[in-house]
């Protein structure tokens, strides 16, 4: 072993070497060393880099469930190769000593927004530069450093990093609280505590385009496309520009008119969605996200659109290519007297939505029920089914379920939108009403469609005019649960993330106009979570629980209640939202309708009413895969795939473990694909109550089950007030053993 240390010191630094053995021993370190004195032996001219490189390989092919904690001895070693890169290219030793004189460079070069410099002098740069703590950077596993390292930190333009991960927490922090003005350095300090700790992680846009020269910081945007050409058009050409930005995005389809529907009085003159759809896929295709992915479009339509049929059959392998979109994601819009029908194997209607506002006066999409059970949506759908001079088709609502059901588990979509839930849990109907979801099921904001008034020319320059409808946007971050309950830092955590979201909106540029507006007319942001899976391993808490249901209600209503307490406190500091007068946050429905009737509910019942709410929406649970790789814990509130996998991009495949794998975590690591996913919507359901928008759920199931067990899943969802549902995700024909069962 000594002789191998040696041997390995002629080639590499003493330091690190006596690092890892003081950290993992000698024993553990045995193969590596015995490795890295073989290829030092054959390779005594290369450079340091190409033996990092050699020994991080040689280390990931350890990782496995025995030996899960060899990722961060390779992230070690990638630290290392990093840190050396980065003294060569700046010229100095202690690689984070400089920060105020890196943001200046780093402006020179046109790599990052000047206003971190024209906003913060030199003192207060180089106080920030203090608060860096560098061994936060041992915090990252492999992958989580890879993937930060790879995608999201400042890079130069000939593609090489230019910044450290410490760095971006810090520029991260400093963007967002740049307009503060009491005791700015404190927010700062706070918003670093929190991401260099990995206790939160930021949306992709903002974790990528913080403090960055280009680029806008939130997330999705969600469209209505009203049923004329004009407003087709005016979408693709907003999806367009927004793409190009970095936003995911989600289209209401469901007021343009039905294939073979009228045309000014010309009868079968239509072609419906279809070709306005395939519009919309290519320019997924067409404008990718700033270089780093194919753009990324759902589109959704209602259950009784006379298209419906040929929707759900959009992203299929097989048939008439010319009714193909394969790049599109579809969600479908279900009113609970369609999934009534269903139950009741009854007759549905289908109907134009042209037709049914000519004949009947009013639109059927406009409407939802009040109460379960009854409202406005029944009513006028059975008058329309009633009406004698009204066009309708008639279909067993069962039939559409199952070419539902044949979608999903052929391609994971449609999306499930219950549209009533949505809307009798959204706290600003008294300002409109939500048709459709995002990209990603878990955002429900109040939506328009934004109208055509006018072309004019005025002094040589031509002049469009359009009444602005509500663009719904998107601002995201998210709680690492793995962390941030462990450690008892809620309190603190919550109260300076929700400062960091409502500073988002402020900060953002976004190109289309009536967007920005609704942006700041209803302040909306999305608090969510992710590592769930991991934190019940860490509890010793069973996915197929009663506990885990429990465990579910109580942690989310405590995040909901000091989500709530948060953005209240800023509405005293900063004045509430726009339209919070008559919403249910200053009438006090929303406490009311969702029974918090504690004393310490009640109080801030109270404030709110008093103060209102600096966000008009505050949370929601978005899938942050990526993000939850970085802060090196499990996705979302969703279950792990297996408990050892390769992380596959274009570049590369590397193992992984799931998080804090040990002879303790291992039985409460229960893979997707074996769990009764009756547990998952018991537990979505518990959590739901507490969550003023949604989650993007996922139903996990094998590719054996049957039509009848997947339609009970789909209206156990539907019955316990679940809001949405996001893929379905089946299973390959080759299954892997369910080890958490075996002895």
């Amino acid at each position: 072993m000594q002789k191998g240390c040696v041997n390995v010191v002629e080639v590499v630094e003493q330091q690190l070497l006596g690092q890892l053995i003081n950290e993992f021993g000698e024993e553990d370190l045995e193969n590596l060393i015995r490795f890295s004195s073989k290829w030092s032996a054959k390779n005594e001219q290369a450079p340091f880099e190409q033996w990092i490189e050699a020994c991080i390989l040689e280390t990931l092919s350890f990782i496995d469930e025995d030996e899960p904690y060899w990722t961060f001895v390779a992230a070690r070693l990638l630290r290392e190769k990093i840190y050396k890169e980065q003294r060569q290219k700046r010229g100095y030793d202690d690689v984070y000593g400089q920060f105020s004189h890196l943001l200046e460079k780093l402006v020179e070069k046109g790599l990052v927004n000047p206003a971190l410099i024209e906003n913060y002098s030199k003192e207060e740069r180089d106080a920030l530069g203090k608060l860096i703590e560098p061994s936060h950077d041992e915090k990252f596993t492999y992958i989580g450093l890879r993937t930060l390292m790879d995608r999201y930190v400042v890079r130069d333009f000939d593609g090489t990093p230019v910044e450290l991960p410490q760095e971006r927490w810090l520029v991260i922090a400093m963007t967002l609280m740049m307009n503060e003005t009491d005791a700015r350095f404190d927010k700062i300090a706070e918003a670093y505590w929190a991401l260099s700790n990995l206790y939160m992680t930021v949306a992709t846009p903002t974790l990528s385009n913080a403090g960055k020269t280009h680029g806008q910081l939130s997330s999705c945007f969600i469209d209505t496309v009203d049923d004329s050409l004009q407003s087709i058009y005016d979408t693709n050409t907003d999806v367009a520009t927004l793409s190009k930005y970095g936003g995911g995005i989600g289209v209401y389809m469901g007021k343009v008119r039905s294939r073979g529907s009228s045309i000014r009085g010309y009868k079968g003159a239509s072609s419906g969605v279809l070709p306005w759809i395939k519009q919309l896929n290519n320019t997924a295709v067409s404008v990718d996200q700033l270089g780093q992915r194919q753009g990324a479009i759902a589109v959704y339509l209602d259950v009784w659109h006379k298209d419906i049929f040929t929707f759900l059959d959009l992203r299929l392998n097989n048939g008439d290519e010319r009714m193909r979109a394969h790049d599109i994601f579809t969600g479908v819009c279900l009113p609970d007297v369609f999934m009534e029908t269903v139950e009741a194997r009854g007759d549905w209607y289908l109907f134009d939505p042209h037709e049914v506002k000519n004949v009947m006066g009013f639109s059927l999409e406009d409407s939802y029920d009040e109460v379960k059970g009854d409202g406005t949506f029944r009513q006028r759908y059975h008058a329309c089914v009633n009406h004698p001079l009204l066009s309708k088709e008639t279909v067993p609502a069962i039939d559409i379920m199952k070419r539902i059901m044949r979608s999903q588990l052929e391609t994971g979509v449609p999306f499930m939108f219950y549209r009533d839930e949505v809307n009798r849990k959204n706290p600003n109907k008294h300002e409109g009403m939500i048709y459709s979801s995002n990209l990603c099921t878990e955002i429900f904001q109040n939506m328009s469609a934004t109208q055509f008034e006018s072309i004019e020319i005025e002094e040589d320059i031509i002049v469009t005019k359009r009444k602005p409808g509500d663009f719904v946007v998107c601002n995201l971050s998210s709680i690492n649960l793995g962390r941030a309950v462990m450690e008892d830092v809620l309190p603190r955590l919550i109260a300076i993330q929700v400062r960091m979201l409502d500073n988002v909106i402020e900060l953002n540029t976004i190109p289309v106009p009536q967007a920005d507006r609704t942006n700041r007319r209803y302040r909306g942001i999305g608090l969510g979570t992710f590592g769930w899976h991991h934190l019940l391993a860490l509890k010793g808490i069973a996915w197929e629980s009663d506990e885990a249901v429990a465990f579910a209600d109580s942690l989310y209503e405590e995040i909901a209640y000091l989500t709530i307490r948060a953005s209240n406190a800023l509405a005293q500091e900063k004045g509430a939202y726009p339209l919070c007068q008559g919403s249910d946050w200053h009438t006090g429905r929303y406490f009311e309708n969702r029974e918090y009737t504690s004393e310490k509910w009640q109080e801030l019942k109270q404030h709110v009413m008093t103060h209102g709410m600096r966000n008009g929406y505050v949370m929601a649970i978005a899938p942050n895969s990526s993000t939850s790789i970085i802060a090196g814990s499990t996705a979302t509130i969703d279950p792990i795939f297996q408990k050892s996998y390769s992380e596959e991009k274009k570049d590369y495949k590397i193992p992984v473990t799931v998080p804090d794998l040990n002879a303790q975590t291992t039985w409460f690591y229960k893979s997707a694909y074996f769990i009764d996913q009756r547990w998952t919507i018991k537990q979505n359901a518990a959590r739901a109550r507490h969550i003023d928008q949604g989650v993007s759920l996922n139903l996990y199931v094998q590719n054996t089950i049957k039509a009848k067990d997947l339609l009970q899943l789909h209206l156990d969802a539907w019955a316990s007030g679940i809001k949405t549902t996001y893929y379905i995700r089946s299973t390959s024909e080759e299954m892997i053993e369910c080890e958490s069962c075996s002895s």
